[in-house]
């Protein structure tokens, strides 16, 4: 006789003697976890997405880890074990889907935004305009590094497209990720800086002076998609479903995003 079954009978006769049957209990469904990838710039959103996620899908517990696309990527390629990749640029999913590392039919865009030009709220620079770079000197300016960060990529881009880099190319100052540009400008490290706008919007520290002419640089779209390494697919599904949603789309133009074309959202 087993040991189970030794104490199931114990168990049942003391409830005879006791008055007191035992009943087995069902075993509690065991919570499932969904792991993101997340770029930094998408992490004042995400704290507010993510609890409204968890409360509509009961069981599913969201793990989170932020970082700059292109590095959230790169550890993807390497097998990771991630669910859902969040860019914060399109393109960073293009590239793993050409190597065959994403769930076929799971890729989709979901907002988009702009590029824009910002200063510290404290020691502002002495600029109204992005036209006003050529004729105004500055000390420095902080950009992403465009080997590490997809905004760095875009604001290569525009800085090259508006003739600018020549005159300022000195006067970089490179951050890592788009978190580390806004710090470098609200703790006075340089006077303007290049980010998207969902890195401006939320921050108390920073004031947007310009927007880059979209014609200026690679459209800033954010996509989603569920990874090769996915170990739950189904809460990846999801999710990916959630966030088309047109209450979390709505929620997210509070934060700087702009709404895609009905159509642009189901990209195959």
């Amino acid at each position: 006789m087993t040991t189970r079954l030794r104490f199931i009978r114990l168990a049942l006769l003391l409830g005879i003697l006791f008055g007191t049957p035992w009943v087995p209990q069902p075993a509690q469904a065991q919570s499932e976890t969904l792991t993101i990838a997340g770029a930094n710039s998408l992490k004042d959103a995400l704290r507010k997405i993510l609890p409204l996620f968890e409360t509509q899908h009961r069981g599913i517990n969201v793990r989170v880890i932020y970082g700059p696309s292109q590095t959230l990527r790169n550890q993807i390629e390497q097998g990771a074990p991630v669910d859902v990749f969040l860019p914060s640029l399109f393109e960073e999913i293009d590239q793993l889907e050409t190597k065959g590392l994403i769930i076929h039919g799971t890729k989709r865009a979901y907002a988009a935004t702009s590029l824009v030009l910002i200063t510290g709220t404290t020691l502002p620079a002495p600029i109204r305009s992005i036209q006003e770079l050529q004729t105004v000197p500055v000390r420095r300016i902080a950009v992403g590094d465009p080997k590490t960060s997809s905004v760095g990529k875009v604001a290569a881009q525009f800085l090259k497209y508006s003739k600018l880099e020549p005159k300022l190319k000195s006067q970089y100052v490179f951050g890592e990720h788009s978190r580390a540009v806004l710090d470098l400008v609200t703790k006075g490290d340089a006077e303007v800086g290049v980010v998207y706008r969902t890195d401006a919007v939320s921050n108390p520290g920073v004031r947007i002076l310009d927007t880059a002419p979209v014609e200026s640089h690679t459209p800033v779209r954010y996509g989603v998609v569920a990874a090769w390494t996915s170990k739950n697919l189904s809460a990846a599904g999801d999710f990916i479903e959630f966030l088309l949603s047109p209450k979390i789309q709505a929620l997210l133009q509070e934060f700087g995003f702009d709404r895609l074309s009905p159509d642009a959202g189901f990209t195959q």
